[in-house]
């Protein structure tokens, strides 16, 4: 969220040349063919030795690490012409499970799909392996002028296609050699607020197909907020905005990102944020003793507010598939005042009477957020929530199993990440130093650049520029950078996807390596923009 507060205040060798040869004897000018029919560049080569020592293997210089962003976590070089795209290259598969990442490589690369079978010397071949790894790791082998992809499960073998063709964007071959690759992250987001914006589904699909080949895994949709409702609803037709997604659009964004082996992880915010709903259902908006209705919320003592929010949530739940789902939770804005117990009596009450005498207003609000993790377990979801509707003390805490999105320490309820960690919760790095594209810069919010998260944040860096100790490293479980429309026509659709360009790339890289980045971010822009 964006913050209410603010508003309310090499191996050794003999000696070699610069192209890896032998100073053995008078050398040659010659020209190496490619195994499938394209030209290398002019090499060094040496005369022919005697027969007696004959040395293969220093025609070609070693090979280098392919460039690509993320870059590769580990290469190993090996001498030969390595593998370009040329007449007469396939796209082989040895199960059928990899038809769909096959035949996306080929139409990229300009080959031909051939379907199952073995490959030939030209020809990329994509496989699935019994290996005990990582669904999402891979390997990718260059040898013989063809390529191996391999990898435990699909998800693996896709992000080795997203390799080979940057390494062949980059520099025109994949190079010879072995490439071993696996995210230090399982959960690589970006989260988008088409709530209070309307994004077109072509521009979220253009996004999508980003986002896969920089590895990202999630997409989160915030579709429910205070300024509107924007996907079509057959329950509640009267709370949607005028400008929306239909579900046929929806369900084709779903499509393009499950065959980019990305999750789209819906958010109904809730008890807060809820304007849009309230518009059209005033009968349920919270009032204080004096009469105020403060924006956005809803009176969670009202049994019918449950009613409403849990048929909007089973509704999407059936058309979103994806295991995870936000439930919100922050900036509720009865708690945002100095005494809620006495501003606004009827939630007290309803506290006291469900959760004894000694029971407040923020465990009512509390056990709304259990509430509906309870109902979206019953649909298989694993749930998060932001960081500021998980309260301490209290007679009611937030269930074990809800990850805590961590966004920032300025609201009202929020606490050190270290106290969460402790606790033993999970954690998704949202860290709005860093993280938080807020158009118009309202509240102290500031642009984020690709350079800062590249060289300053890493996943330990869940508040403000201080990170967490180590130990608490397997508990952060990833991060998402978030696009929060506060101003929403302070930038077109357009213009937030050049302003997010670079921190997406700079984020992927820092999400699937924990090391520091080998290029500097001069060498880091370059590589994008030959990618690109």
């Amino acid at each position: 969220m964006t913050g209410w507060k603010a508003q309310l205040s090499g191996s050794q060798r003999p000696l070699l040349v610069g192209t890896g040869v032998t100073v053995a004897a008078a050398a040659a000018l010659t020209v190496s063919l490619w195994p499938n029919g394209g030209n290398s560049a002019m090499t060094q080569q040496p005369t022919d030795p005697p027969a007696a020592s004959p040395s293969p293997s220093r025609t070609y210089p070693m090979s280098t690490t392919p460039r690509t962003i993320p870059a590769v976590r580990e290469h190993t070089p090996a001498r030969g012409p390595g593998w370009r795209p040329a007449g007469g290259s396939r796209v082989v598969v040895n199960d059928a499970d990899l038809a769909d990442e096959g035949r996306l490589l080929a139409g990229e690369l300009k080959l031909r799909y051939a379907g199952t079978g073995e490959a030939r010397a030209g020809d990329v071949q994509l496989a699935l392996t019994d290996e005990k790894a990582g669904a999402e790791s891979y390997t990718m082998a260059v040898k013989d002028g063809r390529v191996r992809i391999s990898g435990p499960a699909d998800a693996g073998v896709f992000y080795g296609t997203r390799t080979l063709k940057q390494a062949v964007r980059a520099d025109g071959a994949a190079p010879e050699g072995v490439v071993r690759d696996s995210p230090a992250k399982p959960q690589r987001g970006f989260m988008l607020d088409i709530a209070r914006k309307h994004f077109t589904a072509g521009w979220i699909e253009d996004r999508i197909r980003e986002l896969g080949d920089l590895k990202y895994n999630q997409l989160g949709l915030h579709f429910s907020d205070d300024q509107g409702f924007r996907i079509e609803s057959d329950k509640h037709p009267e709370v949607v905005s005028e400008q929306h997604l239909t579900k046929a659009e929806v369900r084709r964004i779903l499509d393009l990102a499950e065959s980019r082996h990305i999750t789209v992880v819906p958010e109904i915010d809730s008890p807060g944020h809820l304007g849009a709903v309230l518009d059209a259902h005033p009968e349920l908006q919270l009032r204080s003793a004096s009469g105020s209705a403060p924006q956005g919320t809803i009176d969670i003592s009202k049994p019918a507010a449950a009613d409403l929010v849990d048929e909007l949530l089973n509704e999407y739940a059936e058309l979103f598939p994806g295991r995870y789902w936000h439930l919100g939770a922050d900036e509720y804005r009865a708690l945002m005042v100095s005494n809620p117990e006495a501003t606004y009596p009827q939630l007290a009450a309803a506290a006291q009477k469900k959760y004894g005498a000694n029971a407040g207003v923020a465990d009512l609000a509390t056990g709304w957020l259990n509430d509906r993790a309870k109902l979206m377990r019953g649909h298989d979801r694993t749930t998060r929530a932001w960081n500021d509707g998980f309260f301490a003390g209290g007679a009611v805490q937030a269930a074990d199993d809800i990850q805590v999105a961590y966004w920032t320490g300025k609201e009202i309820g929020a606490r050190e990440p270290a106290e969460y960690l402790r606790a033993g919760r999970e954690v998704i790095n949202y860290n709005d130093e860093y993280l938080y594209y807020v158009l118009g810069q309202p509240n102290q919010f500031v642009y984020p650049t690709g350079q800062r998260i590249y060289e300053q944040w890493t996943p330990l860096v869940l508040r403000g520029t201080t990170p967490v100790s180590k130990e608490y490293d397997d508990q952060i479980l990833g991060g998402s950078f978030a696009v929060w429309c506060d101003l929403a026509n302070s930038q077109t659709q357009d213009q937030v996807a050049s302003g997010i360009r670079m921190p997406l790339r700079a984020l992927g890289q820092k999400l699937w390596d924990p090391r520091t980045p080998g290029a500097s971010w001069g060498e880091f822009t370059e590589l994008a923009q030959k990618l690109d």
